[in-house]
């Protein structure tokens, strides 16, 4: 397996993904820099963000980096939904669309974005709409191609009858299995990418939770704990205890993602830049997956 199948993730530049609430309290551009550095020394060339990210600044930290790194061969991806700021709009309106995706050509400082993701459905505006504005951008010149994110089999059946869709970027780990059941199986079906975030379930993969222990200051339990509520239970702390016993469980978990033969890609937010090393070593580590998958047969 190759480093090509490696996204960084971008989400905290800035803030803690779109939570507005949350702005300032991810890493700093000097953090961000450090991170894109050690990802571009170990091969990573494409870098995931998104307008909302940070509240826009992790598409401005990109944009710092690349005017002063100027890296030859690094892919963008950026994604429209979430207001940028306290007052702005949401949604997937063409007129908004068109207007977001400027927003992030000028934050990034860049002439085209290689993918523009949808960041997820929005049931107020009709998708063929949004599919639209979004091929014009294509011919254009403003975007490479369009993706599509946190999304299920149905509306991957629907987007591809009207616009060709290059990426699926869904979440998916060893506590988060949804995309086996459909969207796996119909992304190989339509050669489209399937990009699995949040590989590592928000941290809980790495083993750093413990049960009746506090949750480590700036973890993702003390910032936003809300999407990983249906985590806290027993039977999750003895998994993920059981998986450290066999080695590096974030390695682990890691590898068990990519082993996958359907995922294309992981995107991986790491928060310092030695948490690339896992992932290199996650890239060379040969695993049994049934019998990982076997400590998790309850999330079957």
């Amino acid at each position: 397996m190759g480093v090509e199948r490696v996204i960084l993730g971008c989400g905290n530049f800035g803030g803690v993904g779109s939570a507005l609430p949350l702005v300032g309290r991810g890493e700093d551009e000097e953090q961000a820099f450090e991170l894109m550095d050690a990802a571009w020394v170990r091969g990573v060339r494409r870098f995931d963000t998104a307008s909302s990210y940070g509240g826009g600044h992790s598409e401005r930290t990109v944009g710092s980096w690349v005017r002063a790194r100027r890296p030859g061969g690094l892919a963008v991806t950026s994604k429209v939904f979430h207001p940028t700021h306290d007052g702005d709009d949401t949604g997937l309106a063409p007129e908004r669309v068109r207007r977001v995706v400027h927003q992030s050509l000028d934050r990034l400082g860049v002439e085209r974005i290689d993918v523009y993701l949808i960041h997820e459905p929005d049931p107020a505006t009709p998708v063929a709409a949004t599919l639209s504005a979004l091929e014009d951008l294509v011919r254009e010149g403003a975007i490479g191609a369009i993706g599509i994110s946190n999304v299920d089999a149905a509306f991957v059946a629907e987007t591809v009858q009207l616009a060709p869709i290059a990426v699926v970027q869904n979440e998916y780990s060893l506590l988060v299995r949804d995309a086996e059941n459909e969207v796996l199986p119909l992304c190989a079906e339509h050669g489209i990418e399937f990009q699995a975030f949040s590989p590592l379930a928000g941290g809980w993969l790495t083993g750093k939770y413990a049960h009746a222990a506090p949750y480590p200051e700036g973890s993702r339990m003390t910032l936003r704990p809300e999407p990983y509520a249906d985590f806290v239970r027993p039977e999750i702390f003895a998994a993920v205890q059981q998986l450290g016993q066999r080695g590096d469980a974030a390695a682990l978990a890691l590898a068990w993602v990519l082993a996958n033969p359907l995922v294309g890609a992981v995107v991986v937010g790491p928060r310092r830049p030695e948490h690339l090393d896992t992932v290199r070593a996650a890239l060379e580590l040969p695993i049994e997956r049934d019998d990982l998958t076997e400590l998790f047969t309850w999330n079957r």
